[in-house]
């Protein structure tokens, strides 16, 4: 993974932004994930206020990926993998707001991929329930702490990452 400046960019909501900044990085054409705060009111929010579920923010991923090697179809369909998009507000044990599924496109061409994805996705039959991710414009970026970035690549041993990101990498084929 680089951190190149170049490639385009899209945010993604799926539950702790721990787990999807984990499967993402190793996808490749993925230049760059980093780990933040969008789509609520509270500027320069913390982690601390976000925790509250009173900000109206998601724990997002903004990824910067190259379209040639990753179309934005494919990020799509690695997004729809990797969390469930049928529970609202809540992955797992995470439970709030902040942690709701939701596609922030940044232009209009990413708006229409991403009403398109959902669409197959949710006729795909991989779902038994209704999808309910929300398909919005992206906000201000904010990013989330240093020690939330790259957080599985350094914390490994962490009982959540053991229990919780280290099998959901094992569940896609990827490395734990």
């Amino acid at each position: 993974m680089t951190t190149e400046s170049s490639g385009e960019v899209v945010t993604l909501g799926a539950g702790c932004f721990w787990c999807v900044e984990a499967v993402l990085e190793q996808i490749e054409g993925v230049l760059s994930v980093q780990s933040g705060y969008m789509g609520g009111t509270l500027e320069n929010p913390t982690y601390q206020d976000i925790c509250t579920g009173t900000t109206g923010h998601a724990e997002v991923t903004q990824v910067r990926f190259d379209p040639a090697v990753l179309p934005l179809e494919h990020l799509f369909e690695w997004f729809w993998r990797l969390h469930d998009p049928t529970t609202l507000n809540r992955q797992g044990n995470d439970v709030g707001t902040q942690y709701r599924s939701a596609i922030f496109y940044h232009t209009d061409e990413q708006r229409s991929a991403a009403e398109a994805s959902m669409k197959k996705a949710g006729e795909s039959g991989s779902f038994s329930d209704p999808i309910v991710t929300e398909i919005t414009p992206a906000a201000t970026f904010y990013s989330a702490e240093n020690y939330h970035q790259e957080y599985y690549q350094l914390n490994k041993a962490q009982p959540y990452c053991r229990m919780i990101i280290a099998p959901k990498l094992d569940k896609l084929g990827l490395n734990s």
